[in-house]
């Protein structure tokens, strides 16, 4: 009985191991995109290039600095950090009322649940070692998740946001007066980060800062294109309205495209799903109706290697399968 309820908690820890990877990679993926990939890196340094060109005063933010921590000795720590005050970025992105130091200690916490689980359960240090990084990953998975949701929503929000400006810009409002308009028209989350643009300029913040503050803030490559159209215009002229309605119309064909892709690629993308789920289905099964068969596996060092190198196999395997099932618009 004991033999049975560990090989399938290895079951159990594999799978949890496979999609924390899998999610993992995909969080890397996604960051890398945003902030490394050649399309943010240009819109960036455009954006960097307008700013300088016109304004050579001090950056100020209306926002006041984060608190990493609530313990003084901890802040000092962190801010000593390369990383914290990204990871801190992070946080608020995700809208979530969290620290960098209670990330940390979360993750660390439930780290150490896991070891004492296995040490109390006397299961081997390696699946221990396995299901404490598991645990130790679900407060960054959960970040990650809040934090593509949040973006989402503010890309499907951000074309009613331009009609609105193009509609204010157009009845002969100020942009600053019409930014102020869709921070108190608009709907969470966009509408704060807009309120948060007309207030920084209200307080004295060039305009070119406090749109390059909300980029920072919000990485959206169609937020990005619309700073970038107003920089230009101011510096070089044109018809701001019928700008910010031609973007407005693009966002939307474009997430519609997006949209009509993703129901077309539906079936590829289930396909992934049951090709990657399935051997943990057939080997709980196969375990559950002939315990011996599958015995070898947790306890031969050969089947033990066998697991190793079919869990790395299918990792990759599902990588690739992901990456041709999702096509980018």
């Amino acid at each position: 009985m004991l033999s049975f309820f560990s090989s399938h908690s290895i079951l159990v820890i594999i799978g949890l191991v496979f999609v924390a990877v899998l999610l993992l990679l995909e969080a890397l993926h996604t960051i890398w995109k945003q902030y490394k990939s050649p399309e943010a890196k240009r819109l960036e340094r455009r954006l960097r290039a307008l700013s300088a060109a016109d304004d050579n005063s001090n950056p100020t933010k209306l926002v006041k600095e984060r608190v990493l921590s609530d313990m003084p000795r901890m802040q000092r720590v962190l801010q000593t950090m390369p990383r914290a005050h990204q990871l801190d970025r992070f946080i608020v992105q995700s809208g979530l009322d969290w620290t960098v130091s209670g990330l940390l200690l979360g993750s660390a916490i439930l780290f150490a649940l896991g070891m004492l689980t296995t040490i109390m359960l006397r299961q081997p240090m390696e699946l221990g070692v396995l299901s404490s990084l598991v645990l130790g990953s679900l407060p960054w998975l959960f970040l990650q998740r809040k934090r593509l949701q949040r973006l989402k929503r503010m890309e499907h929000q951000l074309p009613e946001a331009l009609d609105l400006i193009a509609r204010a810009l157009r009845a002969g409002h100020a942009f600053s007066a019409s930014l102020q308009m869709a921070g108190e028209e608009l709907t969470e989350p966009i509408a704060d980060e807009f309120r948060l643009v007309h207030d920084e300029i209200n307080y004295g913040t060039s305009l070119q800062q406090a749109l390059t503050n909300l980029g920072e803030r919000v990485p959206i490559t169609d937020l990005r294109y619309f700073i970038v159209a107003v920089l230009i215009q101011r510096e070089s002229g044109g018809n701001l309205t019928e700008m910010l309605s031609n973007l407005s119309r693009l966002i939307r064909e474009r997430l519609k495209l997006h949209a009509k892709v993703r129901v077309l690629s539906a079936d590829g993308r289930m396909s992934a799903w049951i090709l990657g789920l399935m051997p943990f289905g057939l080997a709980a099964l196969l375990n559950l109706m002939n315990p011996e068969f599958m015995h070898p596996l947790w306890t031969d060092p050969i089947g033990i290697t066998i697991l190793k190198w079919l869990a790395a196999l299918m990792v990759i395997g599902l990588l690739l399968l992901r990456r041709i099932a999702r096509i980018r618009v």
